[in-house]
């Protein structure tokens, strides 16, 4: 029993996820009597559309905060693992906590909190609270167990788990559209997913099911003769994850799912969930196979090129996209890139880059949909050009949004600029030759491109002259305006102050070279 204590995120927030789900749906199969009586929901009872914060946000804050200071607890207090049971006789479903696990969870606890919280209030006018609770936990405890995963098959299940557990927050509002946008998600997610599978398939035909080692388990004298066979397993793997990492050519359902979704499920969304793609990526290369049997192979170098189209390509239809939150979409295709390629140069720079990028893109793009989420819910805007002068109503807001904006482009001190400082030294440190100068050129080019798309709304918002600009300020409320200006502020307070996260990253990429 004391094994299971690695699980008990994952069961708080699981079993709070199911009873949220389970109360939406005992109310929604009870609106036909209420209409056959001829009768109206009423407030707090079956049907309502703005239950008030008892009765439905309170209770969901405090089973994630259970199981988020949880997750902290046993992911910071020491190393364990435990074998749930097995699915055949030499597959195990294992858990193992590792360096690795704990960076993400952390970064996923870290977003998911303050988004929960600005969720109170922006779901109760988007409606549907409990069933969206519902989903949000059962993704965290998912993301819990993706996280501990201990070999690839576990990683596996709780990869496909989350998938389907995220999909209704996509298609939350029900309308035509966003069922388009949630199936599109999931069938690029399984479509990936099950390409993941066909090249798990080919590493359990020459590994079996070994647990996840630092630098890899694979010995030469196993794989000899097999090496063409291996290296399109990677590339599968590779690729079928990179669809929930938003990489080229799998990357068209992130500014479709976006501009959808409510922002709160926008946020963790692109902060956090399309992360388990590089998570599963990692994992594959740096703990199954390991970085050496793939350093200046064909694989490196399709990888390589794919991360390079993938930031030029998503910058560039940011430049162009007029709609916020889909123009944020496709930053956030370009930006997983970033970490992609720090992975694919397969050197201990490129490596602590990609991980803090990790982390500090979660916190400032989960900002910058929480932003965009304000102006929508606050003022309707949806679109860049609409916001001229916003920042006469909204100036916190909008000086939440420059920060962010300042971060992710990269200018120090924001936090941007040391996970980019480290992706370029990996590329042109790791003997890559001439794609290591083409890697630093096409980051650099991304960065002004990131600046092109991001700076136009802090000039126009605080100097453009809006179509009929109110001088009464309409700030959103301390539970919308707190958790943005918390992740604004930990983007440049993780510029300032980067060693401890800088020093546990250099800890893991050492680990696995």
């Amino acid at each position: 029993m004391e094994s299971l204590w690695i699980l008990s995120p994952a069961l708080a927030a699981g079993a709070a996820g199911v009873f949220f789900l389970t109360v939406s749906f005992t109310e929604y199969i009870s609106l036909p009597e209420l209409a056959d009586r001829g009768e109206e929901p009423q407030e707090g009872e079956s049907g309502s559309r703005t239950l008030r914060l008892g009765r439905a946000g309170a209770p969901a804050l405090g089973a994630l905060l259970t199981a988020a200071a949880l997750a902290m607890v046993v992911a910071w207090s020491g190393d364990g693992e435990v074998i749930l049971f097995y699915l055949m006789k030499d597959v195990p479903v294992y858990f193992r906590i590792d360096p690795l696990g704990r960076w993400f969870i952390t970064l996923a606890t870290a977003v998911w909190v303050p988004v929960g919280i600005y969720s109170i209030v922006y779901m109760r006018r988007e409606g549907g609270e409990k069933r969206f609770y519902g989903f949000y936990l059962l993704v965290y405890g998912a993301l819990v167990c993706l996280y501990f995963a201990g070999n690839l098959v576990t990683m596996y299940l709780f990869y496909e788990f989350m998938t389907l557990a995220s999909f209704p927050l996509v298609l939350h509002n029900g309308s035509r559209e966003a069922i388009m946008a949630g199936l599109k998600y999931l069938f690029y997610s399984l479509c990936g997913a099950y390409m993941g599978l066909f090249g798990i398939f080919l590493l359990h035909h020459v590994f079996g099911t070994a647990a996840f080692s630092p630098g890899g388990i694979l010995r030469q004298e196993a794989v000899r003769g097999q090496e063409e066979l291996l290296l399109t397993a990677v590339l599968l793997l590779v690729v079928g994850f990179g669809a929930k990492a938003g990489m080229f050519p799998l990357h068209a359902w992130l500014p479709a799912a976006h501009p959808v979704a409510p922002s709160p499920a926008s946020a963790v969304l692109s902060g956090v969930l399309v992360k388990s793609g590089v998570l599963a990526i990692l994992r594959v290369v740096y703990y199954v196979v390991g970085p050496d049997f793939l350093r200046g192979t064909w694989v490196q170098y399709v990888w390589m090129t794919l991360a390079l189209i993938t930031i030029g390509m998503g910058s560039l239809l940011a430049c162009r996209e007029p709609v916020l939150k889909k123009r944020l979409a496709y930053s956030t295709v370009s930006q997983l890139s970033y970490i992609l390629f720090g992975l694919a140069v397969l050197s201990p720079e490129g490596l602590v880059g990609a991980l803090l990028h990790v982390a500090f893109h979660g916190v400032i793009k989960s900002g910058l949909f929480l932003t965009a989420g304000v102006f929508l819910h606050c003022c309707g805007k949806t679109e860049a050009e609409e916001l001229r002068g916003i920042g006469r109503k909204m100036p916190t807001t909008l000086w939440g949004y420059t920060l962010l904006a300042l971060a992710l482009i990269g200018i120090p001190p924001a936090c941007g600029f040391v996970s980019k400082w480290y992706l370029a030294q990996g590329a042109l440190e790791a003997g890559l030759g001439v794609w290591g100068y083409v890697g630093a050129a096409v980051l650099l080019l991304s960065a002004i491109l990131t600046a092109g798309y991001l700076l136009p709304i802090v000039t126009r918002g605080f100097f453009g002259n809006g179509p009929a600009p109110h001088t009464e300020r309409q700030e959103p409320g301390a539970a919308m305006l707190l958790p943005l200006l918390v992740l604004a502020a930990l983007s440049m307070v993780l510029g300032l102050l980067p060693g401890i996260l800088t020093e546990y990253a250099g800890i893991i990429a050492q680990s696995t070279m």
